[in-house]
């Protein structure tokens, strides 16, 4: 089933379940208010929910107009939001960017950092900066929500308690963040509020792309218009998202309704460092890897971070070419203070 919450109602939005096609929706104020509540009773509330998705795709003139615009993120704010880092590749070439040494441990352990959860940006609302001098960046990714998880659990195990899927654009600032991480604290103004798509959707309604570890499609991004990236979301995934719900898990419990991102979706290509879409290649999901492929290169970089107006569209489509998620569309704009 697909969910989305609309942003009247409060923080936390209005919980509706949307039609397979995206055309409609159905509030269900009897079932749960919020998704976080339904999360919370998931056993009981999930069959209800489904009865519901039922109805609303088997009669054409059930529900309401859904639109993308009067949409939260599926989540509006979370208790975690824990973002890995998956594609190594992705982690390899920004190192790379910044002088940074890549130690080998980054194959075998996963790269997590605890994200802005108090709340997020809107699918379709603007991406707000001081200033381009922090170096505007978006992240294309998916990330799967969870019930409770107990702490210590196994990545077998870890599996059995995805129960959402979405989309995310990570915002970075890129310039920001050498300065950062060389205090050695790790991410916290350079990585602002993130945006997830307007539909979060449970793993059957992918059907055949979701293994129950990875999704196996095409992740496409587009900048002003433009297509500038399809990397494939199960390809070049050193750490499937069982993996990474049990490493978020190692020493803590996760609440229902913890988000974990599997990082920027980055392929290589014949081994080595992806290609812009208009050289051949799959094109990239994210500004710093471009930039890093341009200085490979050339010396140094061509494409320049967001500016004021840029705008960024993040979609998946499943094998038939219908959206799955709808998509998060999103203007980078100058934000003067409180």
């Amino acid at each position: 089933m697909k969910l989305a919450s609309l942003k009247a109602g409060g923080r936390d939005g209005t919980l509706v379940v949307v039609s397979r096609d995206l055309s409609r929706a159905q509030p269900v104020p009897a079932v749960a208010a919020t998704l976080q509540a339904a999360l919370d009773d998931w056993a009981a509330v999930a069959p209800r929910l489904e009865a519901v998705y039922r109805d609303l795709n088997a009669d054409p003139a059930a529900g309401e107009a859904f639109d993308p615009a009067l949409a939260a993120s599926p989540l509006p704010r979370a208790y975690q939001w824990a973002d890995g880092s998956a594609y190594v590749n992705h982690v390899e070439l920004v190192r790379k960017a910044r002088g940074a040494e890549m130690p080998p441990s980054f194959w075998t352990d996963p790269l997590m950092y605890q994200g802005c959860s108090d709340g997020f940006l809107a699918p379709t609302d603007p991406i707000p900066a001081a200033t381009e001098a922090w170096g505007v960046d978006f992240e294309a990714e998916i990330a799967v929500i969870t019930d409770d998880v107990p702490m210590g659990v196994s990545a077998a195990a870890a599996g059995g308690h995805i129960r959402l899927l979405m989309l995310v654009n990570d915002v970075s600032l890129r310039n920001l963040i050498p300065a950062e991480l060389g205090k050695g604290f790790g991410f916290f103004q350079s990585k602002p509020a993130s945006s997830f798509s307007p539909v979060a959707v449970t793993p059957d309604e992918l059907g055949g792309s979701w293994d129950g570890a990875k999704v196996n499609r095409p992740l496409v991004t587009r900048l002003n218009g433009a297509l500038f990236g399809t990397p494939d979301a199960g390809t070049d995934m050193t750490f499937d998202f069982p993996t990474l719900v049990a490493h978020a898990a190692k020493t803590r419990h996760l609440a229902a309704g913890s988000i974990v991102g599997s990082g920027t979706v980055s392929n290589k290509l014949d081994g080595g460092p992806g290609k812009p879409v208009a050289e051949g290649g799959v094109g990239y999901s994210c500004l710093a890897e471009l930039r890093t492929i341009e200085t490979i290169a050339t010396g140094a970089p061509r494409t320049p971070f967001l500016r004021f107006g840029d705008r960024v569209r993040i979609e998946l489509f499943d094998e038939a070419g219908a959206s799955v998620f709808g998509a998060i569309d999103q203007e980078v704009v100058r934000y003067d203070g409180p």
